[in-house]
C-alpha cells in the first residue's frame, strides 16, 4: 500500500545520494516530487527515470528567487507540497580549521543553513493556508557529536539541528511539523572529503570503527527514515532529532 499516496513532495538536492534515493522511494511510494537541485542535468535524468509524477527544477538553494520558482514551478506542476525535505547539503574538507577559508565558510552556511530560511519562507505560507505541512531537514550527527578537523562543517549541522526544533516550535500551533534527520557519514559522492582522505578501505575502517553496527549510512536508511516521517504514522511527531547513525553517537 502506497504511504504517500496524493501526496506532493519537494526534495533539494534530488540528483544524487541521499537526496535521490529519498526522491526515488518517495515516488515508489505514490507522491509527487520535484526534484530540486543546482545539477539540473542530473535531477532530470532521475526524473526521466522515475515518470511522469517527477519533475526537475534547476535550484541553487542559496538564492532566495530560485529557492521561490522551485515551489512555485511545483504549485504550477502538483499542486502545494504537503512535504518539504531540505537535504542538500555540502562541506569542506576535512582538515584543521584554520585551513579553511572565509569563502569556503560562506559557501558551507548558505548551502547548508541559509536555503532553509530560503525555503521557510517560500513554502511556509502556502502550507498555512492550508494548516498542514511536513518539513524534513538532513542535519547530521557532526552537530550532535562533533568530530575534529569538520568544525565550521559541524557549526553549520548544529545550526541545522537547532533551528529544526525551534521551527516545530514555532509552526506546530499553524499544523506543520518539523523535524530533523542526521545521518552518520554515508556513502555519498562527499566522502572522500568528510574522511579528508582517499576512499580506501584501510581509510574506511577508521571510520567505521566508530560506528557500534560497524557500517556507514546508506542513502536506503535516510530514504527509509524520509518515508516515514512524511506519512500520517508520524502525525505526532514534531521536533524530532532522529540520529540515523548505527549507534554513533551513544
Amino acid at each position: 500500500m502506497a504511504q504517500l499516496k496524493n501526496k506532493i513532495a519537494i526534495v533539494t538536492g534530488a540528483a544524487s545520494g541521499f537526496g535521490a534515493c529519498i526522491a526515488r522511494r518517495y515516488i515508489e511510494e505514490g507522491a509527487k516530487v520535484v526534484l530540486a537541485d543546482i545539477n539540473y542535468e542530473g535531477a532530470a535524468r532521475l526524473a526521466d527515470e522515475l515518470g511522469d509524477n517527477a519533475l526537475a527544477v534547476a535550484c541553487n538553494v542559496t538564492s532566495g528567487e530560485q529557492v521561490q520558482a522551485a515551489v512555485q514551478a511545483c504549485v504550477d506542476a502538483f499542486g502545494v507540497p504537503d512535504i518539504v525535505v531540505n537535504n542538500a547539503g555540502t562541506t569542506h574538507r576535512n582538515q584543521p580549521l584554520m585551513n579553511v577559508d572565509e569563502a569556503t565558510f560562506d559557501r558551507v552556511y548558505a548551502v547548508n543553513v541559509k536555503s532553509i530560511f530560503h525555503m521557510v519562507k517560500a513554502v511556509v505560507p502556502l502550507m498555512r493556508e492550508r494548516g498542514t505541512g511536513s518539513i524534513i531537514n538532513v542535519g547530521s550527527v557532526a552537530g550532535i557529536r562533533p568530530r575534529p578537523g569538520l568544525t565550521w562543517y559541524n557549526g553549520s549541522k548544529g545550526a541545522v539541528n537547532l533551528l529544526s526544533k525551534s521551527l516545530a516550535v514555532e509552526l506546530g500551533p499553524d499544523g506543520i511539523r518539523v523535524n530533523n534527520i542526521c545521518p552518520v557519514m554515508g556513502e555519498t559522492a562527499l566522502l572522500e572529503d568528510f574522511m579528508g582522505m582517499p576512499d580506501t578501505p584501510e581509510n574506511r575502517a577508521k571510520f567505521v570503527s566508530t560506528i557500534p553496527l560497524g557500517r556507514m549510512a546508506k542513502p536506503s536508511d535516510i530514504a527509509a527514515v524520509a518515508v516515514f516521517l512524511a506519512t500520517d504514522d508520524a502525525a505526532f511527531l514534531n521536533g524530532v532529532e532522529l540520529p540515523v547513525d548505527g549507534g554513533r553517537v551513544v
